[in-house]
């Protein structure tokens, strides 16, 4: 057997993926890239799950959502497409982080909570990292990979799905935000 590290390291993420959709249910992917439905159906209560703030205290994913849209990225400090993805999200906290909740959450695949913090630390988003120690949130979400985003309206229904680093999330947030407002 071949176990030369480059060749280990080559097949690590395709494993760290198959660990984190194994603790999603199956679900189909309706879209490739960007907007669309990869999680839950638009229109559903967004479901509520119990985490972790990132100094172990237990606490509500809905908590997050209390009254105003929230965006939930599932997120992994070695995921490519959240690095690629992560401009966009600071643009959401930068310019709607007042009528907007952000956070992201950790999956627990592949990355301790130790290297969650570091990250939250060196990175200051302003918006909270919260710990999914044991895939509750990916499971209530059917997040089967990591960089998807969920976006929840004001009412906690889902109103925006979308996965990799292309995604439009000033643009998907603005339309929200507008419609709650009563506009086009």
């Amino acid at each position: 057997m071949n176990t030369k590290p480059g060749r280990i390291l080559r097949y690590a993420p395709a494993a760290w993926l198959a660990a984190l959709a194994a603790l999603a249910p199956a679900a189909p992917l309706h879209a490739q890239a960007g907007a669309g439905q990869v999680s839950l159906a638009h229109g559903t209560q967004g479901p509520d799950a119990t985490l972790q703030d990132l100094d172990g205290n237990e606490v509500r994913l809905l908590d997050d959502a209390d009254g105003k849209p929230a965006l939930f990225e599932f997120w992994a400090a070695w995921c490519e497409q959240c690095e690629g993805l992560q401009p966009e999200i600071d643009r959401v906290q930068a310019d709607f982080g007042d009528r907007v909740n952000v956070v992201a959450v950790a999956v627990a695949v592949a990355q301790s909570l130790r290297r969650v913090r570091r990250h939250a630390e060196a990175h200051g988003a302003g918006y909270p990292y919260l710990w999914d120690a044991d895939g509750e949130a990916v499971r209530a979400y059917s997040a089967t990979t990591t960089s998807i985003v969920v976006i929840l309206d004001a009412e906690g229904k889902v109103a925006y799905t979308g996965v990799g680093p292309d995604q439009d999330l000033v643009g998907a947030v603005t339309g929200i935000l507008s419609a709650e407002a009563g506009g086009p």
